[in-house]
């Protein structure tokens, strides 16, 4: 009798076991599950492919700074740095946008030029005919 239900108990125990493998394998290729881990496995593989190139380009960038190092002591361009020229620094002096700055220099020669605030003001304005 003892041996009837120790049979009988390892029996239920390997259907339990089956039953259980065999539903969570049917969950695992459902639609929805399959959809899910694909989705993760794109995430690390980008996660990965990323953390590469981001370490390639530090790479990268640490050897052109290397490279273009031995180039200007090679050529010695690294020995003085050049100046800008005076218009240039006289005009970067008086503020105001980039466009208008070296506008000015072009328009110093021409005769509606007025020397007045640093965005250099014209005595023609358009907007006060209205």
């Amino acid at each position: 009798m003892f041996r009837r239900t120790f049979w009988f108990t390892t029996g239920v125990a390997a259907g339990v076991w089956a039953t259980t493998k065999v539903n969570r394998k049917l969950k695992q290729l459902t639609p929805e599950s399959l959809a899910r881990t694909a989705g993760n496995k794109a995430i690390e593989a980008g996660h990965r492919i990323k953390d590469r190139a981001v370490g390639f380009a530090l790479d990268v960038r640490d050897n052109m700074a290397v490279r273009e190092a031995e180039l200007g002591d090679a050529l010695g361009i690294n020995e003085s740095p050049e100046l800008p020229s005076p218009k240039l620094s006289a005009s970067l002096e008086q503020g105001g946008p980039p466009s208008r700055r070296f506008a000015a220099i072009e328009n110093r020669n021409n005769p509606k030029y007025v020397e007045g605030s640093a965005y250099q003001t014209y005595p023609y304005n358009r907007n006060e005919d209205h």
